[in-house]
C-alpha cells in the first residue's frame, strides 16, 4: 500500500530551487540527489521505512511538497520539514550577503546571475564525510559515479531510486566488496571504518554543531581518511558554515582564480586572504562559483 502527505514549506526570498538543488548535485549523473527540471526528487530513510521526497517550487516563497511511502511513520511531515528546511536553506535570510555583493567587483554580476540560491547541506555528516573521502583526488565525475554506486548497492529502494546508505547499512562490509564498486582500497577501509565507529558510537556527532570551525576539523581529522580538504568540506556542505571556502578544492581554486583574474592558481593561503573580503558568506561564494562554472558547461 502506498500513503501520501501533501503540504506546503515557506521559503525567505529571494529562493531557487534549481539553483539550489544544482549547487547540492553537483552533476547531471547523480542519482541520489534527483532534478527533473522542475522536481526536487530524494529518497531519505525515516526511521527503518523508505520514504520519497518530491518537491516543487510554487511561487518565490513557497514550495510544494509530496511524500510518499509504503508503512506508517510517527510525525513523519515534521522530520521531512526539518530536514528539507536543513537541506535547502530555506530559512536562511541572506540579505546582508546581496548588500555586500552588490558593492563588491567581482561578486556584483555572480550574485546577480544565480541570485535564490541557498546554502545547501547534506541530510547528515554521515553522508557529508562519504561525500568527500569518494571525491578526493578523483574527478567530480568519478567521485559521483562511486556514490551512486555505493547507493544502489546498499541504500534503501523506493519507486525505482535508493536513498543514501545509513552507517547500519555499511558495517558488515568488506573492502573487497567496495574496492569492486571502483573505491580505492584506503576509501573502502576509510568508510567502513567511519560506519562501524558510529554505529558503535566511538564516534558521535551529537555536539557538533555547537563546536567552533576550528573545533570541528580538529575533531574531524582524528577520523581515518579525513585530510584538511575533507573537514572543510563537511564544515560548509555538511554543517552549512558559509565563512569556510575549502582552500584546498582544486575546482574552487580554479574558478576562483579565473573570477579574480590571476594568472596561476592559488594556493591555500592565498586563498584565504582572498577571500577574506568575502566573511562571513565565503562559502557562499563558494556555491556561486560552482554554479558559474555548471552554467558555463551548460549543466543549468
Amino acid at each position: 500500500m502506498v500513503y501520501e502527505e501533501q503540504f506546503t514549506l515557506s521559503v525567505i526570498s529571494p529562493f531557487r530551487l534549481d539553483l539550489t538543488v544544482w549547487a547540492l548535485r553537483r552533476r547531471q549523473k547523480n542519482l541520489i540527489d534527483r532534478w527533473s527540471g522542475k522536481e526536487y526528487i530524494r529518497v531519505f530513510v525515516v526511521g527503518k521505512n523508505a520514504v520519497q521526497v518530491t518537491i516543487e517550487q510554487k511561487s518565490e516563497t513557497e514550495l510544494f511538497v509530496i511524500v510518499r511511502y509504503a508503512s506508517k511513520i510517527p510525525e513523519l511531515q515534521k522530520v521531512v520539514t526539518n530536514m528539507l528546511i536543513m537541506m535547502l536553506g530555506t530559512d536562511k535570510n541572506l540579505e546582508e550577503f546581496y548588500k555586500l555583493a552588490a558593492q563588491d567587483k567581482y561578486l556584483k554580476h555572480l550574485s546577480s546571475s544565480f541570485k535564490g540560491v541557498k546554502p545547501p547541506r547534506f541530510p547528515t555528516i554521515f553522508e557529508g564525510l562519504v561525500n568527500a573521502i569518494a571525491c578526493q583526488q578523483v574527478t567530480l565525475d568519478l567521485g559521483i559515479l562511486l556514490l551512486n554506486r555505493l547507493s544502489e548497492n546498499f541504500g534503501k529502494k523506493y519507486a525505482g531510486q535508493y536513498s543514501f546508505p545509513r552507517p547500519e547499512d555499511l558495517t558488515d562490509l568488506t573492502e573487497k566488496e567496495l574496492k569492486g564498486l571502483g573505491f580505492s582500497y584506503q576509501k573502502a577501509r576509510a568508510i567502513i571504518s567511519l560506519a562501524k565507529e558510529i554505529v558503535g558510537k566511538n564516534i558521535t556527532f551529537n555536539n557538533i554543531e555547537n563546536m567552533s570551525n576550528t573545533e570541528i576539523v580538529s575533531y574531524l581529522l582524528k577520523i581515518r581518511g579525513i585530510g584538511r580538504w575533507s573537514a572543510e568540506y563537511v564544515l560548509l556542505r555538511g554543517l552549512g558554515r558559509i565563512d569556510i571556502f575549502p582552500g584546498d578544492d582544486v575546482g574552487a581554486q580554479k574558478n576562483l582564480m579565473l573570477l579574480t583574474g590571476l594568472s596561476k592558481r592559488p594556493d591555500y593561503e592565498e586563498i584565504k586572504k582572498i577571500t577574506k573580503r568575502w566573511n562571513p558568506y565565503a562559502g557562499l561564494v563558494y556555491f556561486h562559483l560552482l554554479l558559474d562554472k555548471l552554467h558555463k558547461k551548460k549543466f543549468l
